[in-house]
């Protein structure tokens, strides 16, 4: 909300929310998903693009995060954003439009990588001998 409420100043409600969303009273959770599709009808995209949007941004942070964590190369990512860019428009196309009344909150990919936890901790903060030696 504060990117956006100052990228997109001439959309004064952007700023208006995220003030009522700080305050001490407000009970408001903004959790991204909402607030990117949210941004996106405030600027005047259809939904479709907006799902279509968020899926890939989903799969850049995803693939950025393993290229990051050396679990895979930048040429590798790449190729891999290319093999799944069809299943992925497979899940936005199943997915799109949902009612509000069918949404819910599951997390398999944190399950997934909570288990691998100390593999990728150490791979964050591994250092070279050499560079830990000089």
């Amino acid at each position: 909300m504060r990117i956006a409420s100052s990228v997109f100043s001439e959309i004064p409600s952007l700023k208006s929310m995220r003030t009522s969303a700080l305050s001490n009273e407000s009970s408001i959770s903004f959790h991204h998903a909402p607030i990117f599709g949210l941004i996106f009808g405030l600027l005047g995209f259809d939904s479709e693009t907006a799902q279509r949007s968020f899926m890939f941004v989903t799969m850049r942070d995803a693939r950025s995060a393993a290229t990051r964590l050396n679990l895979i190369g930048p040429m590798g990512a790449a190729v891999l954003l290319h093999q799944i860019a069809c299943i992925a428009e497979d899940l936005t196309v199943k997915w799109m439009n949902r009612d509000v009344s069918e949404a819910c909150q599951t997390c398999p990919l944190l399950d997934t990588i909570q288990g691998c936890h100390g593999y990728l901790f150490s791979r964050m903060f591994c250092l070279k001998l050499e560079d830990s030696v000089s």
